[in-house]
């Protein structure tokens, strides 16, 4: 028999659980701003917070209460009049009680025994109910609490009242089909739904949620970029997104939201979302290896999960460049950007791409684009006035920087050598000795521009030169080496102005 309901309802905790993340506090402000978004994803319920625990607290789960949002708002408190007094100050619409039902909790954390942990229980959830509001009892450490007494517990609870009951795998030790196995003795047992807290300890939170759904949970508690205590909660989008894709069950989730609640929450939390994050993180619909780039150019569902698109979540697919790019992504690439190379300059850009990955440097789109426009606008080889063979340069602080070149000038081998005050002065000044009759060419214009980030920085350098007759032109060269790209800018911008002049 199938338990599966055809509708789960998310229950999202990332203000509660989530903000017991180490290093996280959101003030009150960010926090009405995240439970609006999660309004506006489609969440069934946002746990706004513990009232109790400060007066802050309390007055921002009054203040979400009262926001007039769609989804129902829940305040958590311990089994005692005064933290659910707390709860009810606050106008929420469900109360949230929780006591722990293991032993090794029972004894050690409130030393209380099993038959006062049941009143205590009941007694919460008729309070509760006396109120006229929903009520939501966790059996807290459930996943190692003796099953019998567990069963007893919720049945206890359903009498008095509860709405839904909560079975938390508190400290995380959970995997699916021992999760299977419980979720579907509780079900049998009572008939108010299940819904379930999963930790992320083994990294099985997801698996664990989704192993009860499969045996009648019919409410899943999850966060937000998988936030919350030590290694968090079941992640929103990877529950939802499993959920609608390969169980092709529903939710109200609308899932376009996903990517921009993920980076929300990443920028207010503070906690960086992993590249390499399922559904949410930049990679996730990124694509570097040649033979996965050229079926996902054909067919996109080659390289990835048909059922799951990037548009689906409100992200968009990316052809990444690297050493391990392949021709037809970076040609399609460069087509979409309006740069259309021949073969030999789309050889030489790859050649590019390539020695920079070798390097371990990571090659962004705009470092594609500028190597691309560098070498498709460079003079072809046989028409080259000056061929570079070797540039090598000295400096330090007691040395005078020194360049010497090695090239060959209209088909003869010529080498120059001259100081500057600095590296990238020499190396021009250099490039300038060995032309001969042709020296009268000076520098007009000099730039540097870091394209990316970092200290090994793609530079790319714009160079302008002048000659006696007063023809300008400008040339490039993008490198991580600067005195390379200067010199080969400003060989470049040399053979086109000898070019104009033949």
């Amino acid at each position: 028999m199938n338990m599966m309901h055809k509708h789960i309802q998310i229950f999202d905790t990332t203000l509660r659980d989530g903000e017991q993340t180490p290093g996280v506090s959101l003030t009150a402000d960010d926090k009405l701003v995240v439970a609006r978004q999660l309004d506006k994803l489609g969440v069934d319920i946002i746990e706004a917070g513990f009232p109790i625990s400060s007066k802050g607290e309390k007055k921002s789960v009054r203040r979400i209460a009262d926001a007039g949002l769609h989804a129902k708002i829940c305040g958590l408190a311990r089994v005692t009049k005064q933290d659910i007094d707390a709860c009810l100050d606050c106008n929420v619409d469900i109360v949230h009680t929780f006591i722990p039902t293991s032993d090794i909790q029972m004894q050690y954390t409130i030393e209380k025994s099993r038959e006062e942990v049941l009143q205590l229980a009941i007694g919460a959830v008729e309070y509760i109910k006396e109120h006229g509001v929903e009520c939501l009892f966790s059996a807290m450490d459930a996943t190692r609490t003796d099953v019998d007494y567990l069963l007893r517990v919720y049945q206890d609870v359903e009498k008095a009242g509860a709405d839904t009951i909560n079975v938390p795998d508190t400290v995380g030790i959970m995997f699916p089909s021992a999760m299977k196995e419980l979720i579907k003795k509780i079900y049998d047992t009572v008939k108010i739904p299940i819904d379930v807290h999963c930790h992320n300890d083994f990294g099985l939170a997801v698996a664990n949620s989704l192993a009860a759904v499969e045996a009648g949970t019919r409410q899943v508690q999850v966060t937000v970029n998988s936030l919350g205590e030590r290694a968090g909660n079941a992640d929103l989008a990877e529950t939802v997104m499993s959920l609608h894709s390969i169980y092709k069950v529903r939710t109200n989730i609308q899932t376009k939201h996903l990517v921009e609640t993920s980076r929300l929450v990443e920028r207010l939390s503070g906690i960086r979302v992993p590249p390499n994050m399922p559904i949410v993180g930049d990679n996730a619909f990124s694509h570097e290896s040649g033979i996965h780039t050229h079926g996902i150019l054909i067919r996109t569902d080659t390289f990835e999960p048909g059922v799951m698109t990037p548009e689906m979540v409100g992200h968009r697919r990316r052809i990444v460049v690297g050493k391990h790019a392949g021709k037809h992504a970076v040609k399609q690439m460069l087509t979409d950007a309006g740069l259309k190379p021949t073969d030999g300059q789309l050889a030489e850009i790859m050649q590019r791409i390539k020695d920079l990955g070798d390097k371990g440097k990571r090659v962004t789109d705009a470092d594609l684009y500028t190597i691309a426009e560098v070498i498709m606008g460079e003079v072809a080889k046989g028409e080259q006035a000056i061929v570079l063979e070797e540039v090598s340069v000295m400096t330090g602080n007691k040395v005078t920087p020194t360049a010497s070149i090695k090239a060959v000038v209209r088909g003869k081998p010529k080498i120059g050598a001259q100081t500057g005050v600095g590296p990238v002065d020499a190396a021009l000044r250099a490039v300038q000795t060995i032309l001969g009759k042709d020296a009268k060419i000076k520098l007009r214009d000099f730039r540097i521009e870091a394209i990316t980030g970092g200290s090994d920085a793609l530079a790319e350098v714009i160079i302008g030169v002048e000659d006696e007759k007063g023809n300008i032109v400008t040339a490039r060269s993008a490198r991580e080496d600067i005195v390379m790209a200067s010199v080969e800018a400003l060989v470049s911008a040399i053979n086109r102005l000898m070019l104009r002049k033949r």
